[in-house]
């Protein structure tokens, strides 16, 4: 593996438990809405852990669609809440951001080595 693919694979492992963690504890510690089912959130991200860790391809790929959603839900609450809740979207929205370069970069960059390494 070369620099930039593993590179690209530590950020995207490094922001998806960021999103993991940060979803946990912002609804069940540091700004909670309702009884803390909200949490539950956080499941769908916990099932692309083992394809990143194992660095599958069509993992990459899938979460760079899944991470649309969390981001989707970051910014329709980084502009209706206030406070700490409104911060922890933001957040939110950076880590996701973050995931998707890191997860098209990922793709991206070794689709290329592919190519390259077919051509010679």
């Amino acid at each position: 593996m070369d620099g930039i693919v593993r590179w690209s694979r530590w950020l995207a492992l490094g922001s998806l438990i960021g999103l993991i963690v940060l979803g946990l504890a912002w609804e069940l510690w540091l700004a909670p809405t309702g009884s803390g089912t909200l949490a539950l959130k956080v499941l769908p991200l916990l099932l692309p852990l083992p394809g990143l860790w194992r660095a599958r391809m069509y993992t990459y790929r899938w979460v760079s669609l899944l991470v649309w959603l969390y981001f989707l839900e970051g910014v329709v609450r980084a502009t209706t809440d206030k406070g700490l809740s409104a911060v922890l979207a933001g957040i939110q929205v950076l880590l996701c951001l973050v995931l998707f370069v890191a997860c098209a970069l990922h793709v991206r960059w070794r689709l290329h080595r592919a190519a390259r390494g077919a051509a010679a």
